[in-house]
């Protein structure tokens, strides 16, 4: 308390400098705006944790159940070889070659697994795929858009994690399943021998991955 010289007592009165009261203000917003990011980033990492953990296990279901699809049609499959495809800085998919007991004679019955790392749309697959069997030689133009509506059929829009699985069976035909579940089964022969061929064959136009999936890499 102050007292005056009339002898009257109050409160002093204090003066905040309108600069410091400015310098606190700011202080104090730049201070919540800073914990808020730091809030913001805390769920986008529990959420981008939470989401690969969904993946990584949907992954493993759909690979389950593809060792039961695979040895429906491959006799006591096992692997053969696996690698990663890249497309320039981009991984694009894992392949795995499983034919029986872990032997490719270079003649069904096979399977090759695809596990995609990143999105692709259904028809951009279809797509490349017929060039790619262009690669291997000509095919007739009916041919060619016979098999590409086939392929548009069947290749889904895949997301990082998704498992798009080709057999081709003993009786030349070939079977796809895409996480698991059949997506449908082609009974023309030669489709199935230049599809495979993309990869297989030795005039395939990524041979460093074909070394891979043999098991030679």
């Amino acid at each position: 308390m102050v007292t005056n010289k009339n002898g009257i007592s109050r409160k002093p009165v204090i003066y905040t400098p309108s600069w410091l009261l400015h310098y606190v203000k700011n202080a104090s917003a730049f201070f919540m705006s800073y914990v808020n990011k730091i809030a913001v980033s805390t769920f986008a990492i529990f959420v981008s944790i939470s989401l690969s953990a969904v993946i990584m296990s949907n992954n493993a279901s759909a690979q389950e159940y593809d060792s039961e699809n695979i040895n429906e049609y491959v006799p006591n499959a096992k692997l053969v070889g696996k690698g990663m495809f890249s497309y320039y800085f981009w991984d694009v998919y894992t392949g795995e070659l499983f034919a029986s007991e872990g032997k490719y004679a270079g003649q069904p019955p096979f399977a090759l697994r695809l596990t995609y790392q990143r999105d692709l749309e259904g028809k951009k697959i279809a797509e490349r795929s017929i060039d790619e069997m262009k690669k291997q030689g000509d095919i007739a133009a009916e041919d060619a858009d016979k098999w590409l509506s086939l392929m548009e059929r069947i290749f889904p829009d895949v997301s990082e994690g998704d498992v798009i699985t080709g057999i081709a069976t003993k009786e030349g035909t070939s079977v796809f399943y895409v996480n698991g579940e059949k997506a449908d089964e082609i009974s023309d022969k030669t489709f199935t021998q230049r599809f495979f061929d993309i990869w297989l064959s030795d005039e395939t136009s990524e041979p460093k991955f074909r070394k891979k999936l043999l098991g030679n890499d």
